[in-house]
């Protein structure tokens, strides 16, 4: 049996759909939704549902019952009061039903380059900790790592209408990228495969070695319009994310998040593309879904 969180969210809804595809039946589904309405219908028809939260100890653990894999990944909360905490909530109640030795063998959880070189870095940080959160409870684990994702930018389209997207980083360093279409594929491949063991990081690294400047040359060229990047700080990032309804920490999670990246070059031309694992380069992704967004 296999346990599907955030089924709704953006990339759990690919790895449910690839999961489904895949078993026709063969293997029971659950899945833990906050809002099961937001569920396709045939995945109301083909998954067992739990209304609530995974960070629910006893709610996961009902869910989590006779089943021998589970996807993970700890949604974002932008008005939680800390990040670790966050994190932490989130990541104890999955240990404590991995402790009980009740089933639950493998766990494929969506986590974050960087392992080895981020340093109080925010989100990042608190990802990888929990990486060794998990896999210190013996559980077989694969962390499905990616760099920055394409479908951040989703989150601009306003500014991109108008001719130009943000970037608290370098602009003129390399950023490696990835989208979720293929972050979901190789989640649902390891969890649809029973034969790994131990522990692994599983890069999902696009194949562009863009810089933000040329991310912005394709755009244009994309969407046929002059498309510029402006850098911002830090220290803007973090009013930006203030003005959008996000905590005091979160905020802050943020700000330190991008001055690493910026400082100790993580998500840069040091992480070699996986076209095995990551095949959409960034020319595909604007044409496939920015471009049909925007326009939407």
């Amino acid at each position: 049996m296999i346990v599907i969180t955030t089924p709704t969210g953006q990339i759990g809804r690919q790895v449910l759909g690839h999961v489904l595809d895949a078993m026709d039946g063969t293997t029971p589904v659950r899945v833990i939704a906050r809002d099961p309405s937001r569920l396709t219908p045939r995945a109301r028809e083909r998954t067992e549902i739990f209304q609530g939260s995974h960070a629910g100890p006893d709610l996961l653990a009902a869910a989590c019952a006779g089943a021998d894999r589970v996807f993970w990944l700890v949604p974002p909360a932008p008005g939680a009061d800390s990040v670790e905490d966050h994190f932490r909530a989130f990541t104890l109640p999955l240990c404590e039903v991995i402790g009980r030795g009740e089933g639950v063998e493998r766990v494929v959880a969506v986590s974050t380059a960087g392992r080895g070189v981020a340093k109080n870095a925010g989100q990042v940080s608190a990802s990888l900790a929990m990486d060794d959160r998990i896999a210190a409870t013996g559980v077989h684990y694969r962390a499905v790592c990616p760099p920055f994702l394409m479908e951040n930018l989703l989150g601009q389209a306003a500014a991109l209408r108008s001719g130009e997207f943000f970037m608290p980083l370098t602009v003129d360093r390399v950023l490696r990228t990835c989208a979720t279409a293929d972050i979901a594929a190789t989640a649902a491949r390891l969890l649809l495969d029973t034969s790994w063991t131990g522990r692994a990081d599983v890069p999902v690294i696009g194949p562009d070695d863009l810089t933000p400047e040329g991310m912005a040359q394709v755009l244009s060229e994309v969407l046929d319009r002059t498309v510029r990047v402006r850098r911002i700080t830090p220290e803007d990032y973090r009013a930006a994310a203030l003005r959008s309804g996000a905590s005091e920490a979160m905020a802050q999670g943020l700000a330190d998040m991008a001055t690493a990246m910026d400082d100790q070059g993580f998500y840069g031309p040091t992480e070699p593309s996986t076209p095995d694992t990551a095949p959409t380069g960034f020319w595909e992704w604007c044409e496939t879904v920015l471009r049909p967004a925007l326009l939407s």
